[in-house]
């Protein structure tokens, strides 16, 4: 199923702006957002500050990639620990 694109207005370093993101993008970034006790302009101001990339849209998504794909590199490091740990006795 396709998540539709959604247009949203920021404001960021006094400036307004819009955003666009696939719905998806805009509910884990109220998720995050909401786990760091933060509302979401200032999880986005954050992100805009420390992007490496042009396009703010681009580095929304990459955010929220990067997010969700941590506590699976931590989870598949600890278990292959486990496994060669168990391996060993």
């Amino acid at each position: 199923m396709k998540s539709p694109i959604v247009k949203r207005s920021v404001v960021l370093a006094g400036h307004r702006t819009s955003v666009s993101l696939e719905d998806a993008f805009w509910g884990a970034l109220k998720d995050i957002a909401k786990s760091k006790r933060k509302p979401v302009a200032e999880l986005i101001r954050g992100i805009d500050l420390d992007r490496e990339h042009a396009n703010l849209s681009s580095a929304l998504r990459l955010f929220v990639l990067n997010h969700y794909q941590k506590p699976a590199e931590l989870f598949k490091g600890t278990s292959s620990k486990a496994d060669q740990q168990s391996a060993m006795v």
